[in-house]
């Protein structure tokens, strides 16, 4: 296959092959954060395995950036892909692949606490969002997680404080859920 720019994966992409479409997701890691927009564009409106392969192009995309010695173009990635998310037309499906994008290609430096904490406020997203910002780990993770403790809902408190809780963080006050009987119980809790 011949080097791929973003108009060309794009049109490999909405290939009536089967086989052409495959090729180009699989190659396309190296085309880069331009062609992240175009991609989503085609998960979007795209028919069902041309959105598919749209798809999978991003991952091929985000792995490619998370490779070692490429900081710049994993930033490049990731700030593309935060503006994505940040879209509220795109489909919340893809908003939530986006966030485990972000976790896979993110460290800890590259985490807003503030802007992070600003997710949790969209109820499709907020446990992909905690769930992510667990899995990156670190003080500006948990920064984020804790400001999103004070302004989400009492309902999603025990989420955030059991991704805090696995982080090493202690959280007063709020309830581990895992601990909630499921079903009436006569057994009394051990040491409390």
């Amino acid at each position: 296959m011949e080097e791929l720019t973003v108009e060309l994966l794009i049109a490999k992409i909405r290939d009536k092959d089967e086989k052409a479409r495959t090729a180009a997701w699989q190659a396309a890691g190296p085309v880069g954060a331009a062609a992240l927009a175009p991609l989503a564009a085609l998960v979007k409106d795209g028919e069902l395995e041309v959105s598919r392969a749209a798809g999978r192009a991003m991952w091929q995309i985000v792995r490619y950036s998370g490779r070692p010695g490429v900081r710049a173009e994993k930033g490049a990635v990731g700030e593309a892909l935060v503006k994505l998310l940040r879209d509220e037309q795109q489909p919340v499906q893809l908003r939530r692949d986006i966030v485990w994008m972000l976790s896979e290609i993110f460290d800890d430096d590259a985490i807003d606490p503030a802007g992070a904490a600003t997710l949790f406020a969209d109820v499709d997203l907020r446990e992909d969002v905690r769930a992510g910002l667990q899995r990156i780990g670190g003080s500006n993770a948990i920064a984020a997680l804790k400001a999103g403790l004070d302004t989400v809902p009492d309902d999603f408190k025990p989420n955030i404080a059991c991704g805090l809780r696995a982080l090493g963080v202690e959280v007063p006050n709020v309830p581990c859920m895992k601990l909630k009987p499921a079903k009436p119980t006569t057994v009394k809790p051990v040491g409390r």
